[in-house]
């Protein structure tokens, strides 16, 4: 199976049509720098209402499962590894009922689109496919949903989805989201071939979009884009690194074609944007553009081989995208979006 067969080929009319938002918006003065307080995203009391209700949901000792202090070692310690067990804090969907499951998805409908909603349950599926070849450990049901500090109108708060290959932290404050990342989608397999589940390919845009960029450079671009002859095997920027590995690497936007910029930012906003319900979608949109956008860099670790290991960062102004692969096939492959100015809802 080739890049083209996962990913659409490119429709260069409509790549440059799309590219002029890009290329105009790099004229533009620098937005002003952030205030002190964490920035607003969007209005909260969806989110607040759901909240309540999905505690409201559960008996005593969920409640206990299910909650934590807001900003504690739980909070910060996010991860989506399978290590140190694919267990995480809070409760689990195999621990609830239908209602009590209905709560806690309606909880996450007030953050996620119904794209996002579908790549979560996605990245759930493919526990089960791992469990179908052998691995008993593994289940869709294995995804816990935590509360972290009180949720209401004032105040610090939080929740968060995780599980193995899938983390979400959304926090507010006065009842305002303030913060929507880390936020990781992960896969493995990222291309399921076989069974009940054949066809699946999870993160087919994080990979396809990825390789065409790559692909479009010219030779001397593709020098200085490939950072390593090695592929990234994982993330650099885990918990208590988010702001370790902001170093711009590769080449920046600047230098791209507007075709390669516009594919660029299709593939940025697929980590930022579009598993997001509005407004917060609108508001992520704007976010990632609040630097420079033509400084933003792209670098490339490894070849460029269809169904071969790949990795390569994103680094803007005020974040971070990274994909590495853990498997030389490129079917596990680990993803991380961070907001570096605004990490886990605290200012940077």
């Amino acid at each position: 199976m080739s890049v083209s067969d996962n990913h659409p080929k490119i429709d260069r009319r409509q790549a440059l049509a799309a590219a002029g938002t890009f290329a105009s918006a790099a004229l533009l003065p620098h937005a002003p720098a952030l205030a002190a307080a964490p920035p607003s995203l969007a209005p909260a009391a969806p989110t607040l209402s759901r909240a309540r209700y999905f505690l409201s949901a559960l008996d005593e000792n969920q409640r206990k499962a299910a909650r934590f202090p807001w900003g504690g070692k739980q909070w910060r310690d996010w991860n989506y590894f399978g290590f140190p067990t694919v267990i995480k804090p809070g409760l689990r969907l195999e621990q609830m009922s239908d209602v009590q499951k209905a709560a806690a998805w309606d909880l996450a409908a007030t953050i996620l689109s119904p794209a996002g909603l579908t790549k979560a349950r996605n990245v759930m599926t493919l526990q089960d496919v791992l469990a179908e070849r052998g691995d008993g450990q593994r289940s869709s049901a294995k995804f816990s949903f935590a509360i972290f500090g009180d949720p209401a109108e004032t105040g610090q708060w939080g929740f968060r989805l995780e599980g193995h290959h899938l983390t979400l932290s959304v926090a507010v404050s006065d009842n305002q989201i303030v913060s929507v990342t880390p936020s990781s989608f992960s896969a493995n397999p990222n291309r399921v071939t076989t069974g009940r589940h054949a066809g699946l390919v999870t993160l087919q845009a994080e990979e396809g979009l990825a390789r065409n960029i790559f692909a479009d450079f010219t030779p001397k671009l593709s020098i200085r884009a490939r950072v390593s002859a090695k592929p990234l095997d994982n993330i650099l920027s885990d918990a208590g690194n988010e702001l370790k590995n902001r170093r711009k690497a590769g080449i920046p936007a600047a230098e791209m074609s507007q075709i390669q910029r516009s594919l660029l930012w299709e593939l940025v906003e697929t980590y930022a944007v579009d598993h997001l319900a509005p407004p917060l979608a609108d508001a992520q949109r704007m976010r990632v553009r609040s630097g420079d956008v033509a400084a933003v860099h792209f670098a490339w670790y490894g070849p460029n081989t269809p169904e071969r290991a790949l990795g390569y960062r994103i680094i803007g102004d005020t974040f971070v995208i990274e994909l590495g692969s853990v498997d030389p096939a490129a079917q596990h492959l680990h993803t991380i979006y961070h907001d570096t100015a605004n990490v886990l809802g605290r200012r940077a």
